[in-house]
């Protein structure tokens, strides 16, 4: 389970970089990487990546809460 929360982490982490892009710059690298879209452009590859990054999101939430209770 440790590689599923590397991993988890990784991704949530690179969601919030690009969040944190977004804020600073306006540049919005799930764009970038779904296809050179412009800056707040969505398709189906962009949308998926939003939805598996919230849900990295979640999870790392859950996962450090597990951690925290020392289960």
């Amino acid at each position: 389970m440790e590689i599923v929360e590397v991993l988890v982490l990784i991704v949530a982490a690179v969601g919030a970089i690009n969040w944190g892009l977004v804020g600073l710059a306006k540049f919005d690298l799930v764009a970038l990487i779904a296809g050179g879209l412009k800056f707040g452009d969505i398709n189906t590859i962009s949308r998926v990546l939003y939805i598996v990054v919230g849900i990295c999101g979640l999870a790392a939430l859950y996962f450090g809460l597990l951690n925290g209770n020392g289960a």
